[in-house]
């Protein structure tokens, strides 16, 4: 069998094409399990994966949770909150207190960028990455890219616009870094002051008009404004960024062709997505949920024959 050419999946930036098709193949095989009546397999039953969440979470969290239970892993999630971390305890200290109870394997989400790189070269168990900060989000974009896949096919030469908060996303950078290596035309649009100066470095083209995005693209994948990484006033209200920058029925109605629409979740309903486009006939965004178990059983499955 094929495997991996990294312990841990801390980014899309650093992992090979060939390790994202070997992700995508093998989540194809795990989604099969997960609609059948008996959804569970035994593939990681001797295995323990500690969920450690910095940050909040709703669907990240419960979809790592969930396929780790199909795949019969022994788990243990850690939040924040109600932690030693708010006593003062160090990242370092408390991921050695949880891997001293024999931890295999460490799924992490943090507000900091690049905390699951620093505890990658401090610790042997295998790491994956579930957001870190602004930074990267990778399983996020492996099941955009599996979910645009299953819709419209082979992604090389396909046009894929990313509309919305560009500048204080994650799940952007890893969509971009995943696609390209995929071989689709990745292009950004939103708001001059949510789009960050490197994109040009990294060859991806910038749309002021969301309807020149929409009329470009095969597949539209629409960010939420982030409102809680922001510390400026990046435009004058969310009123003014749903009349230029939010996706309506009646926009997707007028282009002359169909379109694939995509949120990686939780939708400001009536800001960027209305509710007749999010719940409208273009819209992929339950596949996406349910394919960000598949991918990310997959992703734990192949780390853990690393070892």
């Amino acid at each position: 069998m094929d495997s991996l050419s990294t312990r841990h999946l801390l980014g899309i930036k650093n992992i090979t094409e060939n390790d994202i098709n070997l992700i995508l193949e093998t989540a194809k095989e795990f989604k099969e399990v997960i609609n059948r009546p008996i959804k569970k397999v035994p593939s990681l039953r001797d295995i323990t994966i500690a969920n450690l969440f910095f940050e909040n979470s709703t669907r990240t969290r419960l979809s790592f949770e969930l396929a780790e239970k199909r795949l019969s892993a022994d788990t243990i999630n850690f939040t924040s909150a109600g932690s030693s971390v708010k006593k003062g305890e160090t990242l370092l200290d408390t991921v050695n207190n949880i891997l001293a109870m024999k931890v295999d394997m460490v799924v992490m989400r943090h507000s900091s960028p690049g905390a699951p790189h620093f505890l990658s070269n401090k610790i042997k168990a295998n790491i994956v990455n579930a957001g870190d900060g602004t930074h990267e989000h990778p399983t996020q974009a492996l099941l955009d890219a599996f979910s645009m896949q299953e819709k419209i096919g082979d992604l090389r030469g396909k046009k894929i616009a990313i509309i919305g908060d560009i500048l204080h996303s994650r799940v952007a950078l890893s969509n971009i870094f995943c696609l390209q290596k995929l071989g689709a035309d990745v292009r950004v649009c939103g708001p001059k002051t949510l789009i960050p100066k490197y994109l040009t470095s990294l060859g991806v083209q910038v749309f002021e008009n969301v309807k020149e995005a929409l009329a470009w693209c095969d597949v539209a994948n629409v960010l939420r404004i982030q409102l809680e990484r922001q510390q400026l006033k990046y435009f004058p209200s969310l009123r003014e960024y749903s009349l230029y920058f939010g996706i309506n029925k009646s926009i997707l109605d007028e282009l002359n062709k169909k379109i694939v629409l995509m949120h990686p979740g939780p939708i400001n309903r009536g800001v960027e997505l209305s509710s007749d486009a999010a719940d409208s006939s273009h819209s992929i965004i339950l596949d996406q949920v349910e394919n960000g178990v598949a991918v990310r059983m997959a992703v734990m499955f192949l780390l853990a024959q690393k070892n």
